[in-house]
């Protein structure tokens, strides 16, 4: 189903050449999936370089790390912006459509967008947005499942950990163990252990803060694909040891995990 037909049919006064089309993106500082999840989008976006907004609706995505998918954060009324020197930007008055409200952080479309535009006059692009899937619920960071149900993408990653979330936190530095990074760009893994103070938490820091962990291969990968392809990574465990085991024995289950998923042959260990 297009994009357009299922907006109308919430809002009928809805229609493409109405609308601009806004294909938030990191820019180099920030991921907006980051802010989304931080509840900061709306304010986020509403800050503009340009006169980017000079429609009377904004309809707004975020891209996810799956190739080509894009979460809706929301269709707004656009209602004129006012320069802010201080800030070198235009302050959007944005506000949130009600009408589609339900659908932010649940609605995902596919879209390939030809080159890196990101503001896009709607009736131009409309024929090639679609429907992929309804979330359940909205996108949001939950408290820690459990150790066999963890599954982060590198922007959950990054908000847990800037945001210290108390669940997450407390059951990762209690454990080390081994865990696993798949790059869903590529498919390839990465096998790596954590021991010692801090635990799993202590590591996982790591690789918020730098995208690659130190490693020799996901640095690579990093420098030439740019640093936003660390948005691809996911974050799972494969075992869970107690912090006192010796780093020699958790370093003997690293490497048979390594064996046994080939991440050195096909994946990103050097070693």
């Amino acid at each position: 189903m297009e994009l357009f037909s299922f907006l109308a049919a919430m809002n009928p006064s809805i229609a493409a050449d109405t609308c601009k089309i806004h294909l938030a993106t990191w820019n180099g500082e920030e991921h907006p999936l980051d802010v989304y999840l931080d509840g900061d989008f709306h304010e986020w976006q509403s800050w503009q370089k340009r006169r980017n907004f000079e429609r009377p609706y904004v309809v707004a995505f975020i891209q996810l790390p799956e190739t080509h998918r894009w979460l809706f954060a929301g269709l707004y009324e656009s209602n004129g912006a006012q320069w802010k020197p201080e800030r070198k930007s235009y302050r959007y008055d944005l506000r949130s459509d009600a009408t589609c409200a339900d659908m932010a952080g649940r609605l995902v479309i596919t879209f390939a967008r030809s080159g890196r535009q990101s503001y896009l006059n709607a009736e131009n692009w409309a024929d090639g947005m679609h429907l992929f899937e309804i979330k359940a619920e909205r996108l949001s960071i939950a408290e820690f499942p459990g150790f066999k149900a963890v599954h982060l993408t590198k922007a959950e990653l990054d908000t847990i950990v800037r945001q210290s979330i108390d669940s997450w936190r407390t059951a990762l530095s209690n454990v080390s163990g081994v865990y696993l990074i798949v790059d869903s760009a590529s498919g390839r893994l990465y096998v790596g252990s954590a021991s010692g103070e801090g635990g799993i938490w202590q590591r996982w820091t790591q690789y918020s803060s730098s995208g690659h962990g130190g490693n020799k291969k996901m640095r690579g990968l990093l420098n030439e694909m740019g640093a936003e392809s660390a948005g691809h990574f996911q974050f799972s465990i494969l075992e869970i040891t107690d912090l006192h085991d010796s780093e020699q024995s958790i370093q003997q289950r690293e490497a048979h995990w390594k064996r046994v998923l080939l991440s050195r042959t096909y994946g990103l260990n050097a070693n």
